[in-house]
């Protein structure tokens, strides 16, 4: 049963399974930290911000690499698990689907196949930052899967959206830039568009704990964690930059009409491999603010 209350701070709706009652959490839109009641209504114990930490927490590379696999074996992630490969399915077989159609010299737009796909993605980016925020706060477990109704639905879809995209144009903005000046692409352009990509677990790690998104224009929010480990964040850069690229390299079905079965089959499970080291790569982030908080300025 799913415990619904209001964030202490900002008066946000927020949904935990009941299971979870008495654990400490933070509200995804304000960053206030609070103990989950026992029943839904009832008013959540504000958890007052503890003294940064003096020493990172080890086991790091362990958490990532070993415990990171237990998530696909525990019966309470069932649900999370379900959700993201369900939305792997409509994408892989729906994402094709154009009902557009031409009426004299008019095109009437029916592209159901985009709407689904922006769906989809709005629905992963959003677990996705549910995700690196419930490891951040210390949860072992795949956060719950609830959007708060159709327009709640319809609200996150846009807003976890528009937030990746916002937050993947702010750095790599100095590629854009640096492109719009020199009219080409040359070996500073890569250069600059590398350190984007580099740069970007950090700033959606920052906007998904705090919640605050004009924290990314802070260079020392972002510079400070990278600087002071930066071994650790490199593996989480390199299980990201997979993810992303294997993604880009997924065939859906749309590709695929008339293949064979078994290579249709094939392809579905590549999919889904991929959401499964997506999953992996946002819990290491997660994972990073864990063990390294106090690198943290915020």
């Amino acid at each position: 049963m799913t415990i619904q209350f209001n964030c202490p701070n900002c008066n946000a709706v927020i949904g935990f399974e009941d299971k979870h009652c008495g654990k400490r959490a933070q509200c995804t839109n304000c960053g206030q930290r609070f103990i989950i009641p026992s029943k839904s209504n009832e008013k959540a114990n504000i958890v007052e911000q503890q003294k940064e930490k003096a020493e990172p927490e080890p086991g790091f590379y362990r958490a990532v690499f070993v415990n990171s696999w237990k998530l696909f074996a525990r019966p309470n992630n069932v649900t999370g698990l379900v959700f993201v490969a369900a939305a792997v399915c409509f994408k892989f077989f729906l994402g094709h689907v154009d009902y557009s159609w031409t009426v004299g010299n008019f095109r009437f737009q029916a592209p159901l196949g985009l709407v689904i796909s922006l769906a989809v993605w709005g629905c992963l980016f959003w677990y996705y930052m549910k995700m690196i925020c419930t490891t951040a706060i210390d949860l072992e477990e795949l956060p719950d899967v609830y959007m708060g109704g159709f327009f709640g639905f319809i609200w996150n879809v846009v807003k976890s959206l528009s937030v990746f995209a916002f937050v993947f144009v702010v750095v790599e903005l100095p590629c854009i830039i640096f492109f719009a000046i020199s009219g080409k692409e040359n070996i500073v352009s890569i250069l600059l568009s590398l350190a984007g990509l580099f740069a970007f677990p950090m700033a959606i790690l920052t906007v998904s704990v705090v919640g605050d998104i004009t924290r990314i224009f802070r260079p020392d929010y972002i510079l400070k964690p990278i600087a002071k480990a930066f071994w650790p964040y490199l593996v989480t850069v390199g299980l990201f930059v997979s993810a992303w690229q294997l993604q880009l390299l997924a065939v859906e079905y749309g590709q695929l009409i008339g293949s064979d079965k078994l290579v249709i089959g094939l392809h579905l499970c590549a999919n889904l491999v991929v959401q499964a080291l997506a999953i992996i790569a946002m819990r290491s982030i997660g994972l990073f603010y864990r063990h390294y908080s106090c690198y943290f300025l915020w």
